[in-house]
């Protein structure tokens, strides 16, 4: 099965967005600039030296992680915000479904909010990772109807990415497949890619950390997901970020946080001086 297609840093959105949905992901070279990369490098790992190995098959015994990121590096605004990642999520999840009754016909988008962060770092000896799909975890169907997505998921390579040290295994063109289809492990395909660039892959898409065949290098990944906002955070980013943490972030990463109501739907809401109001206001007191 052949890998993904690569994609130049100056590419535009239209083609990110054309290669995730015919193939499930693309990848993004020279996603952040070196300078970043390093910044980020210096606020993360030294905390991710001292986190533990994971305690189960899934996660991984030789797999270190550590989430709630936006409250370690600022950098992670920039990420969000990266004009090739929020605007092909924009295109993909925050797609407007029509309702109406009567006469009355109207349309209500679901709007996409963050939905977990982690770094990850594979170490050697790590056998690969049972390949699933990530929207499983709100228990999505497939194929979705009109080919809704609940999720467009980043990998930015912290350290390369190699098929001997892990680099995420992926099946292209598995978004496209029922529930009933299931992937043998020998057709995924290592995700390859230099530091600083990004693997951009729809939740419906099979995929995996791959088997760390190396002596001594790890593989690390800073992961994050756009979700669609009319389900659950996988991450629960109200407990894992203070607030005053929040608060001090542009109004645009607050409300992607989930300090937000939808605009359409009310989704979120919170109750003000007898109102019903978006919770916003809270961080504005």
């Amino acid at each position: 099965m052949n890998g993904l297609t690569k994609l130049a840093n100056t590419s535009t959105v239209d083609e990110v967005v054309a290669a995730v949905e015919r193939d499930g992901g693309v990848i993004v070279e020279g996603f952040l600039a070196p300078d970043v990369l390093e910044e980020i490098k210096s606020d993360l790992m030294p905390r991710m030296n001292s986190k533990p190995l994971g305690d189960n098959e899934f996660t991984g015994f030789q797999t270190r992680r550590m989430s709630a990121l936006f409250a370690y590096t600022r950098w992670m605004a920039d990420i969000a915000t990266h004009p090739l990642y929020l605007p092909a999520a924009e295109r993909i999840i925050n797609k407007p479904v029509h309702y109406g009754s009567g006469e009355s016909r109207f349309e209500m988008s679901p709007g996409i909010r963050i939905g977990a962060t982690q770094l990850i770092q594979i170490g050697p000896g790590q056998p690969a990772q049972m390949l699933h799909r990530d929207d499983w975890a709100f228990l999505w169907r497939h194929p979705a109807h009109d080919r809704r997505e609940g999720r467009l998921q980043i990998i930015v390579a912290i350290s390369d990415f190699t098929r001997e040290n892990g680099g995420t295994l992926v099946v292209p063109g598995s978004h496209l497949w029922d529930d009933e289809r299931l992937p043998e492990p020998e057709i995924a395909v290592p995700t390859v890619m230099k530091a600083g660039s990004a693997l951009i892959f729809l939740g419906s898409v099979f995929h995996g950390g791959g088997a760390n065949k190396t002596k001594g290098e790890f593989r690390t990944g800073l992961s994050m997901g756009f979700d669609a906002a009319n389900v659950r955070q996988e991450e629960n980013l109200y407990l894992a970020l203070p607030r005053e943490v929040v608060a001090s972030y542009p109004e645009q990463i607050q409300r992607l946080l989930g300090w937000s109501s939808n605009a359409t739907n009310a989704m979120g809401w919170v109750e003000i001086d007898g109102r019903l109001a978006d919770p916003i206001e809270l961080l504005r007191r």
